[in-house]
C-alpha cells in the first residue's frame, strides 16, 4: 500500500484510495493553493462539488499542476436545487465548465432527495453512457435509499460517500454497500478534528511514532475505505498523506472501532432539509 494504491470500483475504473477533500476550502487561492500543494505531495484525487463554490479554483490548480490530466482523479457532485427543478444534465455541463475539463471521473449525488432519487440517477445514466463520466455515484445514502434507486437503475452505483469516522463508524451501512460492490468513501474522516486529541488515539499514535490523524487515516485505509483528508495547509495536506511506513495491529483497528458513539458532525440523510 503506498499513495498510488487504488480501488477498482465495480465498473473497473480505478479510483485512488486516498485523496484530498476541499469542503469549505475558499474559493481562489486557498483551494488553488491546497490542491497545487496535494498534487505536488503525490495525491492523484480531488473531491470537490458544486455546493463547494470551489470547482473553478479546483481546475485551475489541477490544469496548471503539469500533470497529465488522466493521472488526476476529480469528483463532483450534483447539489439539490439541480435535482429538484429538473437541471440534473445541465447541472453536470456547467461543473465541467468551471472544472474546465473535459470528462468528470465521478460524478455524485450529493444528497438523496427522495422524490427525485430516480429521475436523477437516470440522468446521470445517460451521462455515463456519452462519456462524459467515467463512474457514477452517490453521496450520504443509507440502505433504503440504494433499495429507491434500484427500482429503475439499470447502473448500480460505483461508490457511496457517507459521513464515517471513529466516532460514526457506520459499520452495518458500509457492509450494506460493500456487499453490493460499491465502493465506500468517508467524508469528515477525521471528525471535524475533534478526534485529534482523542486520548485512546493518542496512546496508538505515541505507540507508532505518528500523529492521531495519521492513525485515523490509516483505520480508514485499512478499512478499505477511500479517504478524502481536508485541508488547506500545505504541512497538514503532506503529514495526512504520510501513512503508508506503518500498520495499525488487529488490536488498534479494534480499540478505534470502540470508540464510536453513533455520532453526527453534518446533517442526517434522514432528515436534512436544504
Amino acid at each position: 500500500m503506498n499513495i498510488d494504491t487504488t480501488i477498482t470500483l465495480n465498473n473497473q475504473v480505478q479510483i485512488p484510495q486516498l485523496g484530498l477533500g476541499v469542503f469549505k476550502s475558499e474559493d481562489g487561492q486557498e483551494t488553488y493553493n491546497a490542491v497545487r500543494w496535494a498534487l505536488e505531495a503525490g495525491y492523484r484525487h480531488i473531491d470537490t462539488a458544486k455546493a463547494y463554490g470551489n470547482e473553478a479554483s479546483v481546475g485551475k490548480a489541477i490544469r496548471e499542476s503539469g500533470i497529465p490530466r488522466e493521472q488526476i482523479f476529480v469528483t463532483t457532485k450534483i447539489w439539490n436545487p439541480d435535482q429538484r427543478a429538473d437541471t440534473q444534465e445541465q447541472a453536470c455541463y456547467l461543473s465541467l465548465k468551471e472544472l474546465g475539463l473535459e470528462y468528470l471521473d465521478l460524478y455524485l449525488i450529493h444528497w438523496p432527495v427522495k422524490e427525485k432519487i430516480n429521475e436523477t440517477w437516470t440522468v446521470m445514466e445517460k451521462l455515463y453512457r456519452s462519456k462524459l463520466i467515467r463512474a457514477i455515484g452517490v453521496s450520504n445514502f443509507n440502505p433504503h435509499h440504494l433499495e429507491t434507486l434500484m427500482t429503475t437503475a439499470e447502473i448500480v452505483p460505483a461508490v457511496n460517500q457517507i459521513e464515517l469516522h471513529p466516532l460514526l463508524v457506520q459499520t452495518d451501512v458500509a457492509r450494506y454497500f460493500s456487499g453490493k460492490g460499491i465502493a465506500v468513501e468517508s467524508w469528515s474522516p477525521l471528525g471535524r478534528g475533534a478526534l485529534l486529541a482523542n486520548p485512546d488515539i493518542e496512546a496508538i499514535a505515541e505507540a507508532h511514532g505518528k500523529t492521531t490523524a495519521q492513525i485515523i487515516l490509516r483505520w480508514h485505509l485499512q478499512h478499505g475505505y477511500v479517504v478524502i483528508p481536508k485541508s488547506v495547509h500545505k504541512e497538514r495536506i503532506i503529514s495526512n498523506c504520510d501513512l503508508y511506513d506503518f500498520e495499525l495491529t488487529a488490536d488498534d483497528m479494534h480499540a478505534i472501532d470502540s470508540i464510536n458513539k453513533d455520532f453526527r458532525y453534518g446533517p442526517d440523510p434522514e432528515t436534512f432539509n436544504f
